[in-house]
């Protein structure tokens, strides 16, 4: 008799203690790291420049936004492709909102001209946000009315937003280009502008 109370006792408490733990919230998962992709003229200062900044974890230059499948640096160059010059970024969303990047990206470029940065001229230099998902897409544009509003720029920015397609990594040589040749070809800084 003794041993069934005692046996009773531990299934009685065996339940409550799994119908307690099925009752508690599970923990809140951890958001993961999220993508970003942008055009901001020649990739290796685009590069360059968002490598440098907390939270974000990796970087790689390529091609996107066109219609040529597996396109070269040389193909690109050409202005036939439809691709961007690009950098895809991974960043962690607990250290850098997407926000903060875009805001870095509408400071580290000129928006406003449209298939040119510095001396880098044609189509693939254009200023583009390739968005992954529609937060990111709404954040853009809600930036993007804010900068035109605040008359920040001296014209209208010409920031093409579309979806982020495939991203065609560029050849070897050009990834962390302006790390493995310092002092090379760079017009990308941080304009002190506000918005």
């Amino acid at each position: 008799m003794k041993n069934a109370v005692v046996v009773t006792f531990a299934l009685a408490t065996l339940f409550l203690i799994a119908a307690s733990a099925r009752a508690q919230p599970a923990p809140a998962a951890q958001p993961g790291p999220e993508t970003a992709t942008f055009a901001a003229g020649c990739f290796w200062g685009t590069e360059e420049f968002f490598r440098k900044v907390p939270g974000v974890l990796e970087t790689r230059v390529g091609y996107t936004g066109g219609h040529t499948k597996d396109p070269t640096y040389e193909d690109t160059s050409s202005g036939t492709t439809g691709h961007a010059e690009s950098l895809e970024l991974k960043f962690d969303p607990a250290k850098i909102s997407y926000t903060q990047l875009l805001t870095l990206f509408f400071k580290m470029h000129d928006p406003t001209t449209p298939n040119r940065q510095g001396n880098d001229v044609g189509t693939q230099y254009r200023s583009a946000i390739f968005f992954h998902g529609e937060q990111q897409r709404q954040a853009a544009l809600a930036l993007m009315q804010r900068i035109d509003k605040s008359g920040a720029w001296h014209a209208k920015l010409t920031t093409e937003v579309a979806p982020a397609g495939v991203f065609y990594p560029a050849e070897a040589y050009h990834q962390k280009y302006l790390v493995k040749h310092p002092g090379g070809y760079d017009n990308h800084y941080l304009r002190n502008i506000s918005f």
